[in-house]
This record gives structure tokens, sequence and C-alpha cells, in this order.
């Protein structure tokens, strides 16, 4: 899970799993407990923090 002390430049980019079985990666981290994930290529959902399970690897960008 991701917890308070985890520094915000170090979650984007991360591959994470819901409780609900969602993988996609950290994108934004927001006021509170909301984090924004991304499913596919523009597709967006906010989920609550605590629903993380587990964090799943931290993925390099695409290269050219």
């Amino acid at each position: 899970t991701l917890d308070r002390s985890s520094a915000a430049s170090d979650v984007y980019k991360r591959q994470v799993l819901t409780q609900g079985g969602i993988i996609g990666k950290i994108t934004k981290v927001k006021e509170g407990e909301e984090i924004e994930v991304e499913l596919a290529k523009d597709v967006k959902v906010s989920v609550i923090r605590s629903t993380i399970v587990n964090v799943l690897s931290k993925t390099e960008p695409a290269k050219k």
C-alpha cells in the first residue's frame, strides 16, 4: 500500500493494483486521500489511497 510518508515524486508512474482488481499507473496525487490512476491512454480515474493493495512496479517512459 501507499503511505503518506512516500515522497510524492517517488510514486508517479508506479503501476498499482486496487482492491477491485484494477491495474493502472499513478499520474497524480490529489489533496486528501485521492490518487489519480491512468488505466489506458486518456482514461483516468480517482481512487482512494487505502484501496491500493500492491505497488507492482515503477514504469519507465517509452523510448523513441
